[in-house]
């Protein structure tokens, strides 16, 4: 995530004390259109976010049969939103620390026709046996080094065997150190597309668990 949007620098609060300023936008994809709620005080609340926007276009489809994916800071809604309607027999978790995002995306998934398959929840409410079949995330870099390496991590060991996470992340603010830091604690990850200033990242977990970020020279430049 690179545009704070309407509320600055709250989208990564979990209780945003920003006065509320609702507003709708339209999520527009080859394959599908949809209106979504937005608001103050969550991520890129005045317009899709063009990372999210190039990840949705640009990054893999999910696949058409049973299926558990995740959305890692699902904002309002647009990837979540976006993975259970081109899946429609899967179940996606979608994950914020922020809860007015949280009830954005509920209301835009069930507005979309997908709220009995998109489970939003806090980071912590994910049952720790449940894993996941694929992870879609632009995440939140601008909350820091240290806690962007352990939410990664966090998320990567609950993949299931030979999934992956696709990820977006603006160039300049660290995509291809970021990179080689995931590669270093035992990824493989490939550069899957690269435009508008944003690299498109797969990565998949080779090497068992990742060491702990805080460990030290975890927090340090990748």
């Amino acid at each position: 995530m690179d545009d704070d949007g309407k509320g600055s620098g709250q989208y990564f609060a979990a209780d945003p004390t920003v006065a509320s300023d609702r507003s709708t936008i339209t999520l527009t994809l080859p394959d599908l259109t949809v209106d979504l709620v937005t608001d103050t005080g969550v991520f890129s609340g005045d317009r899709i976010d063009p990372g999210t926007k190039l990840l949705l276009l640009d990054g893999p489809r999910p696949g058409t049969g049973p299926a558990t994916y995740l959305d890692v800071g699902c904002g309002y809604g647009p990837i979540a939103v976006a993975l259970a309607r081109r899946a429609p027999d899967a179940t996606v978790w979608a994950v914020d620390v922020n809860q007015r995002a949280r009830g954005l995306c509920a209301e835009n998934a069930a507005g979309a026709g997908v709220g009995d398959r998109v489970r939003v929840v806090a980071p912590d409410e994910v049952p720790p046996d449940v894993r996941f079949d694929g992870i879609w995330s632009n995440p939140p870099i601008r909350i820091g080094k240290p806690a962007l390496h352990l939410l990664l991590t966090t998320w990567l060991d609950r993949l299931a065997p030979g999934a992956a996470a696709h990820l977006v992340v603006q160039k300049h603010l660290g995509a291809d150190s970021l990179a080689d830091w995931l590669a270093r604690t035992g990824c493989t990850v490939t550069r899957t597309g690269s435009r508008m200033g944003y690299r498109l990242l797969t990565v998949q977990r080779t090497a068992g668990p990742a060491p702990d970020p805080a460990a030290p020279g975890a927090g340090e430049d990748p």
